[in-house]
């Protein structure tokens, strides 16, 4: 075989080893807002601290004030301190944090359904599952109880109460606050100030 040959050949050979390479390596969900070295840092704090981060961090200034900004933050901390309690690793607490914006993102600027929502976040807990394969061991970011526990958390805390957040993030707060109508029922002074029978004694009514 010529030399011009043997070197086609081997890097013909390069190339579909690169391949199988690329195909072992799978790409996770994460949040630029959140790397994981501050997601470390993160992990350490108490929960008050851990509202006033991701307070700066999402830019929330107005929380005390303002419902939607403080709705946000609430779901942001929670998400993140679950992550926490459940133990999860920095990478996977990231991974936690980017599905959540993920979701939230696709309701305020997508106004995805429900139901192509929980179809977005399958394909990303699908790739969190996936096993990464190399020479030494076969791990996936996240084991079947982990990747239960998420499922059960995110339904609970967000598609039970989808309707809330289409609400929230799509609905103008100027049309909902005129858009209220009360009734409010006027009573004369007469029948307001009249006495009932059982309450007080005719003979008193009548003084």
């Amino acid at each position: 075989m010529s030399g011009g040959a043997t070197r086609r050949e081997n890097k013909e050979q390069r190339k579909v080893k690169d391949s199988k390479v690329q195909d072992t390596d799978i790409v996770f969900l994460q949040w630029e807002a959140l790397p994981q070295q501050l997601t470390s840092e993160l992990l350490q704090r108490s929960g008050d601290e851990l509202q006033l981060e991701l307070k700066e961090i999402l830019g929330f200034s107005n929380h005390q004030t303002c419902m939607k900004e403080a709705a946000l933050l609430d779901y942001y901390v929670c998400g993140f301190w679950w992550a926490k309690e459940a133990s999860f690793s920095p990478t996977q607490t990231s991974f936690t944090m980017a599905v959540l914006h993920l979701l939230l993102n696709n309701i305020g600027e997508k106004q995805m359904s429900l139901v192509e929502n929980m179809m977005e976040f399958a394909k990303a807990l699908a790739a969190a599952c996936q096993c990464s394969t190399s020479e030494e061991d076969t791990t996936s970011l996240l084991d079947r109880e982990q990747a239960t526990e998420l499922i059960s958390y995110i339904t609970n805390s967000l598609f039970q109460k989808y309707r809330l957040y289409e609400t929230l993030l799509t609905a103008p707060r100027e049309e909902l606050l005129t858009g209220t109508e009360r009734n409010i029922e006027v009573f004369s002074s007469q029948e307001a100030l009249a006495p009932l029978e059982e309450g007080i004694s005719i003979h008193l009514y009548s003084h």
